[in-house]
């Protein structure tokens, strides 16, 4: 069949499937309220868990690195890409986590397919949980080592896989946060399997950096844990910070290594340095105002409560991702365009992201979320819940 023929049926088969996707373009700032094509909307699907992708210090940041270093680094990082606030924010995220160093990466999927292809080789191990971002799903196929995954958040069988295994190296790899679900990786019990057997603890802390643990350093901290020795972290810039980017810290051995050796850090430019003291400005109001997580907690709580009294069946979640499982990907989507009828923007989560019959609305509370825009979305998701299928 011709390229053209067989990419159409490809195409036609998606939309009969109810997995088509779109953009639908914003025409305001990220906030609790969004404007799109004319129309406000409560936006209950951003990962701006603490309100800061908006936020005047931010911009103010912004528009003073750009008068000082310019719009671009106009080069990689080792190349001449690497500028003084670059620089700062990798001391400073390193500082804040406990961590001897820490580097940067343009996002973290780039970081995710980095470091096991920078510290893994043919023969030795890599372990995931089977609920893992596509990101580090991606890494494990594209580096050398023999990839096993385990059943999600089953530490003893996670533990079985690293006893058992004769590779000189080995790396376990494991969302903390749960993206699609909100639920959490059994993580102590995860570091102490990794400490018995000599391997290393990846943690993909996208979804907790901010939000979880004293400051908001995240889930290795909530643990009372830092990124040294057998443990690595890696967090994103982009949700609860506010802004763009990645960054992983460890020792500085491991660090080096990926400095030295990470492709995706090697080969692309270096984020422009506007974002970096973007980082910066957020990560202060990250460690002061705890009252953003505070507030954001209550919310969560409030949310469960309520949902609970009027019997909505949410996840297991007590994290800000608050996802109602629908099953079939046209029910979902059925059930976002019927919020957006009432002014909610939940995006409908389908099949490739979540597993088939999983389909859902991912929920997602903010610290700018009020109660009266809870109470609104709770009215609609009673009404939607009680709506023949």
């Amino acid at each position: 069949m011709h390229w053209r023929q067989e990419l159409q049926r490809q195409q036609a088969a998606r939309r009969d499937q109810h997995l088509w996707r779109h953009c639908q373009p914003l025409d305001s700032p990220q906030s609790a309220e969004v404007r799109s094509q004319g129309k406000t909307f409560l936006n209950f699907c951003s990962n701006d868990y603490l309100g800061l992708a908006n936020h005047p210090k931010l911009r103010q940041a912004a528009h003073h690195a750009i008068d000082q270093w310019g719009c671009g680094a106009a080069a990689a990082h080792l190349v001449c890409g690497h500028m003084t606030p670059h620089q700062d924010l990798e001391h400073r995220l390193a500082d804040f986590v406990g961590a001897e160093r820490a580097l940067l990466f343009s996002t973290g999927y780039m970081a995710n397919l980095g470091i096991p292809q920078s510290l893994l080789q043919r023969g030795d191990l890599l372990i995931e949980d089977r609920l893992n971002h596509a990101s580090l799903i991606d890494a494990a196929h594209l580096c050398r080592a023999t990839l096993r995954r385990y059943p999600h958040r089953d530490h003893q069988r996670a533990a079985q896989l690293l006893t058992t295994s004769q590779a000189p190296r080995k790396l376990l790899s494991t969302d903390a946060l749960f993206s699609m679900d909100g639920d959490r990786a059994p993580i102590a019990h995860l570091n102490a399997a990794t400490q018995k057997s000599h391997a290393l603890l990846l943690l993909d802390d996208a979804h907790g950096f901010g939000v979880l643990g004293p400051c908001g350093a995240g889930s290795y901290a909530e643990q009372n844990l830092t990124p040294s020795g057998h443990r690595l972290l890696l967090a994103t810039l982009g949700k609860a910070a506010g802004g763009f980017g990645a960054f992983v810290a460890g020792d500085a051995l491991y660090i080096d290594q990926l400095r030295q050796h990470a492709r995706p850090y090697l080969y692309t430019t270096a984020p422009p340095p506007a974002l970096a003291a973007t980082a910066l400005a957020a990560l202060k109001l990250i460690a002061t105002e705890s009252w953003r997580r505070d507030k954001l907690h209550e919310s969560i709580h409030y949310f469960r409560t309520q949902a609970a009294k009027r019997g909505l069946k949410l996840l297991p979640s007590e994290t800000p991702i608050q996802p109602l499982l629908l099953g079939t990907a046209a029910r979902a989507l059925q059930a976002s365009r019927q919020l957006a009828d009432q002014g909610i923007w939940v995006t409908a989560i389908r099949p490739p992201t979540v597993p088939p019959n999983t389909a859902r609305l991912r929920i997602t509370l903010t610290t700018a979320h009020t109660q009266p825009h809870l109470n609104h979305l709770l009215t609609a998701l009673t009404q939607l819940n009680q709506t023949p299928q």
